[in-house]
């Protein structure tokens, strides 16, 4: 909309969105830095979900960028859920440079526990504008951004998932778009009806007139054949 805001505060407006369209399914939420932590577990409570989704800020988990471990703590998450389809998102504007557990080996982890990882680049390719703090205030200067495509398709392969790469807005909820037509699953509903009997109501005025009826028949009011 014409103003200039970052690569985290468009994320939490479109998994926001996408959220909204998934009511039926659990969610959970896994932040990933120097290391990687559950921010939200997996809950059918899209509010509460929603809450910890606004409270993300950059560098929360650190500098760096723990893919693997990213994957095994959401791995963790997922492997004892009962669900016809298990599915993880996993959406970085980085490249793998910390954690302990090695990207393509947290995914073969998954692919054997049936999970399958949607991954998302996030960001241009070359140099990104970052706004810092400067002499005269608040500044425009361009890094270089290093997004391993490469690493993101292969996991995504491994587990017959897909590869996105989001340049902007725009591209980011068409991207969650697609992940939404993709993963459409049948849900079986049991519905209960309460219901309460009103027919003695009138069964019993009924019963009475029928009474009444056979009783005057035996006196002179009877039918004449």
């Amino acid at each position: 909309q014409g103003k200039n805001v970052t690569r985290l505060e468009v994320v939490q407006s479109v998994l926001a969105d996408f959220i909204q369209q998934r009511k039926s399914d659990r969610i959970g939420l896994v932040v990933f830095g120097d290391e990687a932590f559950t921010q939200a577990p997996l809950t059918h409570d899209h509010e509460l979900l929603q809450q910890f989704l606004d409270k993300l800020f950059i560098g929360m988990a650190g500098q760096a960028t723990a893919i693997g471990n990213a994957i095994g703590i959401s791995t963790k998450r997922l492997k004892d859920l009962k669900a016809e389809s298990k599915i993880m998102i996993l959406l970085t504007d980085g490249e793998n440079t910390a954690g302990s557990l090695n990207p393509i080996v947290a995914t073969e982890v998954a692919k054997k526990l049936g999970i399958k990882i949607y991954t998302i680049g996030v960001g241009s390719r070359g140099k990104a504008p970052f706004e810092v703090d400067g002499f005269f205030g608040k500044q425009i200067i361009y890094q270089q951004v290093n997004l391993d495509e490469k690493l993101l398709q292969q996991i995504a392969i491994l587990t017959e998932g897909q590869y996105f790469l989001a340049t902007n807005t725009e591209a980011l909820q068409e991207i969650y778009r697609t992940i939404d037509k993709l993963e459409k699953t049948v849900a079986t509903v049991k519905e209960y009806h309460e219901y309460t009997d009103h027919f003695h109501w009138f069964l019993i005025p009924a019963l009475c007139l029928f009474l009444i009826e056979y009783f005057l028949k035996q006196t002179r009011l009877r039918t004449i054949p």
